[in-house]
């Protein structure tokens, strides 16, 4: 039977950067994925967006592998001549009574070591997007959005180049621990041992760890998917600035903002519901709630937006619970030594993917 030294399951931009970062110093790596490409699910469906680190809890792994990932992310994307827009944002009250949320907010960032946050009236907001309306805003300008696709098909080329084999429509099937190590089985045909696992499957995360033995439920490992739906428009081009409402206090989301593509086209998004199957249609219905949550700072209405695309996050934060952090623990503690696990991998983790690679490299 063939046996390597890691398997990372799971192709989407974590994946891809824990194989990159890896293959610089670790011996043979192999990369599994179910699809035929990288990328497929949560890596492509989302905003493209490179965050801050102002929503995070201090001390979380969330805020501090954000505030590095921004900072890393830039570099990497400078390095690699990768397209991105270093924009800013504009986090918006509404009115006086959303004010004392938006000084939180600021002094939230700045205890995870966020820089140049700076409150503005309403009226120095609009001056950065006239046709905005608001009474008060934070300005976070590290904020940006940039090409996810081309960083995940850079990360694939070096990966490659240092020697990581990739095995795409391959699933993992079966993975059955073993005296230094586990045998992993796929799509039911053929068999391989590892004498470590890297569980970054995104949405299927928590059922590798079911593969393996491990009782998700005890441990806290079990996600609910989360859908977001996006809809676009053409009333608006080419804004300076992403826009964004205050968040959800419950953490659920970030509040449906505008979503600004490389080419200057606006979307508006993601909204947050709960579902138990993948279905990646979006859902016209839910056009009044989004026109209605953009009113609060920009003038829309019903015929300016038209459905665009969906994701779905991979949230251990299920309905009614208090917000979670990511799982990123090596799991020797529970009798899995040499078994990886990165469960609940949402927002922020695009912007997280080169810090947690980092951090692989010490566990």
């Amino acid at each position: 039977m063939d046996k390597v030294d890691t398997v990372i399951i799971g192709a989407g931009i974590i994946g891809l950067a824990a194989a990159e970062r890896l293959s610089r110093s670790e011996g043979d790596i192999l990369l599994v994925e179910k699809e035929p490409d990288f990328g497929r699910h949560c890596s492509s469906r989302n905003s493209e967006v490179i965050h801050s680190g102002i929503y995070y809890q201090p001390g979380s792994l969330k805020a501090g592998l954000c505030v590095e990932g921004n900072r890393a992310l830039y570099s990497f994307l400078k390095e690699h001549g990768i397209k991105h827009k270093r924009c800013g944002k504009l986090v918006v009250a509404a009115d006086e009574e959303e004010v004392p949320a938006l000084h939180a907010l600021k002094e939230k960032g700045e205890r995870n070591g966020v820089e140049e946050l700076l409150l503005l009236r309403g009226s120095e907001a609009a001056g950065m997007v006239p046709s905005l309306k608001a009474h008060a805003a934070l300005f976070v300008p590290s904020t940006g959005i940039f090409d996810s696709h081309a960083v995940m098909r850079e990360l694939e080329r070096s990966a490659r180049e240092n020697g990581v084999l990739f095995a795409y429509d391959t699933e993992v099937t079966a993975v059955h621990p073993l005296p230094g190590g586990y045998r992993l089985s796929f799509n039911d045909e053929f068999e391989m041992e590892s004498v470590r696992i890297i569980n970054c499957a995104g949405l299927w995360s928590d059922r590798i760890c079911e593969m393996a033995g491990m009782d998700v439920d005890t441990a806290g490992y079990r996600l609910h998917w989360n859908k977001g739906d996006y809809f676009k428009t053409a009333r608006y081009r080419n804004f300076e600035r992403l826009i964004y409402p205050l968040p959800d206090p419950k953490g659920i989301h970030l509040g449906i903002h505008t979503v600004s593509n490389l080419q200057g086209e606006v979307s508006f998004g993601p909204n947050s519901y709960y579902v138990s199957e993948l279905d990646y249609k979006t859902d016209d219905s839910q056009r009044l709630s989004f026109v209605t949550a953009v009113r609060r700072y920009l003038d829309i209405d019903e015929g300016d937006v038209w459905p665009d695309m969906c994701g779905i996050r991979p949230k251990l934060q299920g309905p009614g619970d208090p917000e979670r952090d990511f799982v990123i623990r090596e799991e020797s503690e529970r009798g899995f030594p040499g078994f990886i696990n990165l469960v609940g991998i949402e927002s922020p983790g695009l912007t997280c993917c080169l810090s947690i690679a980092d951090l692989l490299v010490h566990l």
